[in-house]
């Protein structure tokens, strides 16, 4: 393919959108039948670097559409849309260990499309492209707010979605590894509903005092959205993912000042003592530490410490109770929790005493622990540092294929939202300017 004779277009549609938008590649004026390699490069804040690519054969028309042609190898195959996303890797060299995520949500991920010629598979830093499109990915919507909170002791973020609202409001709780975390809630409320972002394993409390937060902290956090003039106090979720979802079933089937309307655990267990305290909960993994595995990599797997499935009511939450929607969402392969197991036994308990019609569970073959909003590359293993259970830096073990892994990320992310707004706005569907999506598409050559 003589460069000179040719002028590629690479165009990426939209080039700026939100995280869980897809978006389509359209190679064209290439050689009829030529061989391409659509590549994808993005640096992260940590300035690790991560790439994908893609193989295919231009049509007779000389053109490439990834949404809808096959790759024929790479780092996917198949025909994938967004492959060049959800399969990027650290580059060839990176230390091992690494895991792709957003700190800074008022900047976008900036991804580097590049088409280059033949098939390759390594050095394109070395090679000159046929074309590139620098494409922003966002993960807060134009309009969307965002607003530190300390006050009653808190560490949070409060997203709030663009618009006069009232919107309604979520409680988001992440697990294990502490820090704010707020990509998550930036996303929620890019799509209409008021999140809480909330750290409460290393949050300035916590280090001031040296001691777990209480569940009034908790109750806190749900009385600043329940209070807040923006958000419908009426309306309010809670959603954990790992440990979060301890804390999360805890509160919700406990709690007498939190009146939520519906519940979203991923990756979690119920095996707890029950109307405990976070204190508690940190210290049943204690106990059970001797149930730790490791793998002939070193690589821990945290499953065991949960397993069996206890029969005794005192050492488990008891959702027998719930009295609003609970969503669970399990990867079957998850190495860091038993939340298949867990779920069955969840659904076990609330049918038996007639609250099973409040249950869905969405279960996912080859999934693994870390199910993120989509399109997010899968990371099987990553180095972790638990900010409760001994603190030292392991090579943790989550689990998952990666496009088993990718699918369910895609559709649990869809069908929260769906059980999300199907909860908090009672079947009525929130206006449109709740969902801000971006209107500057571009093309570059």
């Amino acid at each position: 393919m003589d460069r000179k004779k040719c002028c590629v277009k690479l165009s990426v549609q939209p080039s700026r959108g939100l995280v869980d938008e897809k978006f389509v590649i359209l190679v064209q004026n290439v050689p009829p039948g030529s061989q391409v390699t659509v590549h994808a490069s993005y640096k992260c804040e940590d300035g690790h670097s991560w790439e994908a690519f893609a193989h295919y054969n231009a049509n007779t028309a000389g053109t490439v559409n990834v949404s809808e042609d096959p790759s024929l190898g790479g780092t996917y195959s198949g025909v994938e849309p967004m492959g060049l996303l959800w399969s990027l890797r650290p580059v060839p060299g990176s230390k091992p260990g690494l895991r792709m995520r957003k700190v800074n949500v008022q900047t976008p991920m900036e991804v580097t499309i590049s088409v280059y010629q033949g098939h390759q598979t390594e050095g394109f830093v070395d090679q000159v492209p046929l074309g590139s499109v620098v494409v922003e990915r966002w993960y807060m919507a134009p309009g969307v707010r965002r607003i530190p909170i300390t006050e009653g002791g808190l560490t949070a973020t409060l997203f709030l979605p663009s618009g006069p609202g009232p919107f309604p409001g979520l409680l988001d709780l992440w697990g294990g590894g502490g820090k704010l975390v707020e990509y998550r809630a930036a996303l929620l409320a890019s799509h209409g509903i008021a999140s809480l972002a909330l750290d409460y394993l290393t949050a300035e409390i916590v280090m001031e005092t040296g001691k777990a937060v209480d569940n009034q902290y908790f109750e806190t956090a749900y009385r600043l959205l329940e209070q807040h003039p923006q958000i419908l106090g009426s309306r309010i979720a809670m959603l954990g993912l790992s440990l979060g979802t301890s804390v999360t079933l805890n509160m919700a089937v406990y709690s007498k000042v939190m009146k939520l309307r519906c519940v979203v655990c991923v990756s979690g267990s119920h095996v707890q003592a029950a109307d405990g305290s976070l204190e508690q909960i940190l210290a049943c993994f204690d106990e059970n530490a001797d149930k730790t595995r490791f793998t002939e990599e070193n690589q821990i797997i945290v499953r065991d410490l949960l397993l069996p499935i206890p029969t005794d009511p005192k050492l488990k939450t008891d959702v027998g109770r719930l009295q609003c929607p609970l969503l669970l969402v399990v990867g079957e392969d998850d190495q860091n929790y038993p939340a298949h197991e867990s779920a069955m036994d969840m659904k076990d308990m609330m049918e038996r005493v007639g609250n099973g019609h409040l249950l869905t569970v969405l279960s996912y073959p080859n999934a693994g622990h870390l199910i993120e909003p989509p399109y997010t590359p899968h990371v099987r293993v990553s180095a972790f540092k638990s900010a409760s259970i001994g603190r030292q830096k392991l090579m943790a073990l989550w689990g998952g294929e990666t496009v088993a892994h990718s699918r369910a990320q895609e559709d649990a992310w869809r069908k929260m939202l769906i059980f999300l707004r199907e909860n908090l706005y009672g079947g009525r569907n929130p206006s449109a300017t709740s969902f801000s999506h971006f209107h500057c598409n571009q093309g570059n050559n």
